[in-house]
């Protein structure tokens, strides 16, 4: 069994965490989740949800938010939220055109996610990038996913979206091999070219690769499942991922 602990991504069950996040929290933990990434905090402030994550023995392996966040007045708030919770890596789910519109506009994004690496830095907390499709189509003779993070020092984590990466045409083997010791939390979804509802070891990810890269050269220190199309009930969908990911040693 590999070291490497296994989160899940709350928006795989957000529904779920609408109607309870304390209930949903217990049957994650009895699944054999060892924590949780957030997309959002159900209206709790730091403290509640220190304390929920504590009553299950749950860790937080990151948060999805807003560059805004991570900018101006913001971040000395976003700080202290994100020390009370126990979490280092604040991890951008997308950007606006005005971010991605050419590969300019990229250059100037990876400027500014290396001042935000900075100055997070004192506190022991990390700056990332989470792909989705669009970064692995060329923009001006380049892909934006290359033009981002060869010009992002290692302080900026990059969370490879597996799954989002083969939709859109990416390698994802590729993308851990290039950047080495750049993907210290990596998001486990699935591709499937004929079945979009695939779980994790049902698809075309090559996983045995993908493990063996995170686990020599990745610097990879959580796993994060994250599973946004239901053929089950969305706990149950979590449950049958992490039992696949067992099967596969992880």
């Amino acid at each position: 069994m590999s070291t490497i602990p296994v989160a899940l991504q709350l928006y795989s069950v957000r529904d779920d965490c609408s109607r309870g996040l304390s209930e949903v929290f217990e049957a994650l933990a009895n699944m054999g989740y060892a924590g949780v990434e957030f997309a959002g905090y159900y209206g709790y402030d730091a403290i509640e949800l220190r304390k929920l994550l504590d009553d299950y023995g749950l860790l937080v392996a990151g948060t999805h938010i807003g560059l805004d966040t991570l900018t101006g007045d913001s971040l000395k708030q976003t700080i202290e939220f994100n020390q009370i919770l126990g979490n280092k890596f604040l991890i951008v789910p997308g950007l606006s055109d005005e971010y991605t519109a050419s590969k300019s506009a990229w250059l100037s994004t990876a400027h500014l996610f290396n001042q935000v690496a900075e100055q997070l830095l004192p506190d022991g907390l990390r700056i990332g990038y989470h792909n989705h499709t669009t970064e692995f189509a060329a923009l001006d003779g380049e892909l934006p996913w290359d033009v981002f993070f060869r010009n992002t020092s290692h302080g900026v984590v990059m969370q490879l979206d597996t799954g989002n990466a083969m939709a859109g045409g990416g390698d994802p083997i590729a993308c851990l091999t290039d950047y080495p010791g750049r993907a210290a939390t990596l998001h486990l979804k699935e591709f499937s070219a004929t079945n979009p509802s695939a779980l994790l070891g049902e698809g075309g990810v090559l996983w045995a690769t993908v493990f063996e890269k995170c686990e020599a050269q990745g610097e990879t220190e959580w796993y994060i499942v994250e599973q946004e199309t239901y053929k089950y009930p969305p706990l149950e969908t979590a449950k049958k991922c992490l039992e696949n990911l067992r099967q596969m040693g992880r």
